[in-house]
């Protein structure tokens, strides 16, 4: 005897369980399916769940707002923060390698990489250093500095768009725990 059309069937052999779970979003589904496989650690999940929301928000925003904004104006999201940096370190405009790599988080090959490209095209060009003529300084050109300014209004924009599913004071609330977090892990970081 089949069952009706508007009887639910459960297929145990689904992926990802009841198809309803699909509904949640997936560090939630992975926190179910580890208390399902390991009762034992049922309670021990919840950074987990931060963390893998924390990861998917990240990819989320900057797939989907960030990228699309710097793919506009011919940029990666690297190429991008360096120009941005050095606009937003002030006139002169400019910073040595090791001052614009320390301040990206980048490594000084990565850094040489994207300043070969952004050099190229027209964007920055290698200074002597004004105290010490060993030394070269990475300054931008009237070019990069109009590029970066110019899209500025719209970058703000898509980020604006990209939390707005926040009030102006949960996004408050928010950054300040993201940054208590950050400063917490950094102070635990091993070695």
């Amino acid at each position: 005897m089949t069952k009706p059309p508007s009887e639910k069937t459960k297929n145990p052999q689904h992926l990802f369980g009841d198809p309803e779970d699909l509904l949640i979003d997936r560090a939630e589904r992975a926190q179910r399916q580890w208390q399902k496989e390991i009762p034992e650690i049922r309670d021990q999940l919840t950074p987990m769940v931060v963390l893998g929301r924390l990861n998917e928000a990240s990819q989320v925003m900057s797939n989907d707002f960030l990228t699309p904004a710097y793919a506009k104006i011919g940029l990666k999201i690297g190429e991008f923060d360096v120009l941005a940096t050095l606009v937003r370190s002030g006139p002169p405009y400019k910073l040595t390698p090791t001052e614009l790599y320390r301040t990206t988080m980048m490594s000084s090959g990565g850094m040489t990489a994207r300043l070969d490209k952004l050099e190229k095209a027209g964007l920055v060009e290698r200074c002597p250093h004004p105290e010490d003529r060993r030394a070269l300084t990475v300054c931008v050109t009237d070019k990069g500095l109009d590029l970066i300014k110019g899209m500025m209004p719209d970058y703000v924009k898509a980020q604006a768009t990209a939390v707005d599913g926040l009030t102006t004071d949960e996004q408050d609330q928010l950054s300040g725990l993201l940054e208590k977090l950050i400063r917490s892990a950094n102070e635990k970081k091993p070695g």
